[in-house]
């Protein structure tokens, strides 16, 4: 969209001195609305005279709440932004067949460290929490010839860790020739890419043997993986119409650690689902207590209407939430703890960023998205360094860099 303006001749304000604000607005849950009221009130408060468009997937499932907003753009019409700029209502078309963005290497940032490349983006799981894929629309990939040629471009602008997204990227699907993500991935592997390539969000059914095998093969996949399990007890899974079990999860994890040193396994965990009592939320939490993996992140359910699960009964109490939200943040971070101490006196890659802590040390994540801080030196940043851990505070793991790694 900022691209779109660019080229219409538009330059990019201020908030305060904007005539146009444009807040593309998420939906996935409650606290996302929240703060798309608390944004959209910011705005008019300090800038009166501006025309406020609110887009993206808000817009798209909920035009009817549209806090004020002077226009309401969905996920086809946002991308011919310039073409609203006068208007008034609402311009969303109902449906979900939404094409995928183009032009989204025209403003890299130079010297930029992490890039986010979509090369998916919908869902068709309609799993029974979840507004997605009414947000979002049918499943589309990027064309294997352009991502491989963005993926060249990245490494000749400097870029040095790529991060493959999308909404399910685990259904890629070349539109041409029908390859999906495996082969995509040992493509990548074999051409000019930037020297990293990390993935995003994967549904756990997808990871079989044979994705175990280009994963542990691939010089560029990094070691660590992000898996949304939703829930670690089977009554829930099954009202979630997640397709998998408890078992299956568990004999995942030990194949990924079986076959890839020093993985580093992420889970998203939701509670708070109706229905989940005590029993079912213990269930859960003894499960990722004996479950070998790095870090959590935990989601409060939201109920979105139009999901089935938002009609559901046995509504868990919000305090309820919070407790289950504080016990498994603390088991997060005994997880973490225990993670990091593997790694103490090892040697690791680590990709400075240019962000000062402290005045002192500069911040770099491993292969397995571990965050290492290091004594700050402009030269370190964006490239490659070899360090070795030396100390761990109970927070945050610091090293000493031993060599530069030319790539």
């Amino acid at each position: 969209m900022i691209n779109a303006l660019k080229d219409n001749g538009h330059t990019e304000g201020t908030l305060v001195n904007a005539d146009v604000v444009v807040i593309n607005a998420c939906t996935l849950t409650e606290g996302a609305e929240r703060d798309i009221r608390r944004f959209m009130n910011h705005t008019r408060s300090v800038n009166k005279r501006a025309r406020v468009i609110l887009a993206g997937c808000h817009a798209q499932v909920y035009p009817e709440n549209n806090y004020g907003a002077d226009v309401l753009l969905g996920h086809k019409e946002k991308f011919h932004i310039q073409r609203f700029l006068k208007e008034s209502g609402q311009f969303v078309e109902q449906g979900r067949n939404f094409p995928l963005e183009k032009g989204i290497v025209n403003s890299l940032p130079k010297g930029k460290t992490r890039f986010f490349f979509k090369i998916q983006d919908g869902c068709d799981k309609f799993c029974t929490y979840c507004i997605v894929p009414c947000a979002r629309g049918k499943p589309r990939s990027r064309p294997i010839g352009e991502i491989v040629e963005i993926m060249q471009f990245l490494k000749e602008k400097g870029v040095k860790e790529v991060v493959l997204t999308g909404i399910e990227i685990a259904s890629y699907k070349d539109p041409e020739s029908g390859i999906g993500l495996k082969e995509l991935l040992r493509i990548l592997d074999e051409n000019e890419t930037p020297p990293r390539m990390r993935l995003s969000s994967i549904d756990p059914l997808y990871i079989n043997e044979g994705f175990i095998d280009v994963f542990a093969r691939s010089k560029k996949i990094t070691k660590s993986l992000h898996i949304p399990l939703q829930s670690g007890s089977d009554a829930i899974l099954e009202k979630m119409e997640r397709r998998y079990s408890t078992g299956f999860i568990q004999n995942l994890v030990e194949e990924l650690h079986k076959n890839i040193d020093d993985i580093g396994i992420g889970m998203d965990v939701i509670v708070g689902f109706p229905t989940e009592n005590e029993e079912r939320f213990m269930e859960t939490y003894r499960f990722l207590e004996n479950l070998d993996i790095y870090y959590l992140h935990i989601f409060p359910y939201s109920a979105r209407p139009g999901t089935h699960a938002s009609s559901m009964k046995e509504v868990v109490a919000e305090r309820e939430k919070k407790e289950r939200v504080r016990m498994l943040k603390k088991l997060d971070t005994m997880k973490r703890i225990k993670f990091y101490e593997r790694f103490l006196d090892k040697e690791v890659s680590v990709i400075p960023e240019g962000k000062i802590y402290k005045g002192l040390y500069m911040r770099g994540y491993t292969s397995s998205y571990i965050p290492v801080y290091i004594p700050y030196k402009k030269s370190f940043e964006n490239t490659i360094v070899e360090v070795r851990i030396k100390g761990f505070n109970g927070a945050v793991l610091t090293g000493a860099v031993k060599s530069k790694v030319q790539i």
